[in-house]
C-alpha cells in the first residue's frame, strides 16, 4: 500500500510539474522584452529541469506517470488562459502578477514535494539525499526569485 500510495503521490506532482512547466513557458514569452524576461525564462528552464529530476526519481522507484492526469493539469493551465485580467484582450500588468503568484503556488508544492522525499530518503535507498537537498535549494532560491518578481509586479497593476 506505502508503494501505491508513493506513487499516487508523485504521479500528482508530475501532472502538476506539467501544467506548471506550461505555466512557466507562456509566463516568459509574454513578458519577453520586458523586465521581467530574462528573469522568468531562467526561471522556466529551471521549473522544466525540476519536472525532468522528478521523472528521474520516478523512474528510480520503478514508477511511470499517469498520462490522463498530466493532459489534465496541460489543460486546466490551458483554460487558466481564459481568467479575466481587465482587458478584453491581451496581457495586462494583472495578467503578469496572477500568474507569478500560480508560479509561486506551484514552486511551494514542488517545495513540499521535494522535503517530504527527503524525509523518506534514510529509508528508501533509492531515492538520492543529495539530489534532494540541491532540488530543496534551488526551490527555496525559486520562491525567493518568484516573491521579489511578485511583489515588483505588484507594485505595477495594483492601485496605490
Amino acid at each position: 500500500m506505502a508503494e501505491k500510495l508513493l506513487r499516487i503521490y508523485l504521479q500528482d506532482h508530475l501532472a502538476g510539474a506539467t501544467g506548471g512547466v506550461e505555466l512557466a513557458r507562456r509566463s516568459a514569452k509574454s513578458n519577453r522584452g520586458t523586465t521581467f524576461g530574462d528573469a522568468l525564462s531562467r526561471l522556466a528552464d529551471e521549473i522544466e529541469t525540476d519536472r525532468h529530476a522528478l521523472e528521474t526519481v520516478m523512474d528510480d522507484l520503478g514508477f511511470g506517470a499517469d498520462r490522463a492526469k498530466n493532459i489534465a493539469f496541460w489543460a486546466a493551465e490551458k483554460a487558466g488562459r481564459l481568467k479575466l485580467n481587465g482587458r478584453l484582450t491581451g496581457y495586462s500588468p494583472l495578467s503578469r502578477l496572477l500568474e507569478l503568484e500560480g508560479l509561486l503556488s506551484g514552486i511551494n508544492g514542488k517545495l513540499s514535494l521535494w522535503t517530504a522525499l527527503r524525509t523518506i530518503a534514510e529509508d528508501e535507498p533509492r531515492l538520492d539525499a543529495d539530489a534532494l537537498d540541491r532540488l530543496i535549494q534551488r526551490a527555496h532560491e525559486q520562491v525567493s526569485s518568484v516573491e521579489g518578481l511578485r511583489d515588483r509586479a505588484a507594485r505595477e497593476a495594483l492601485p496605490r
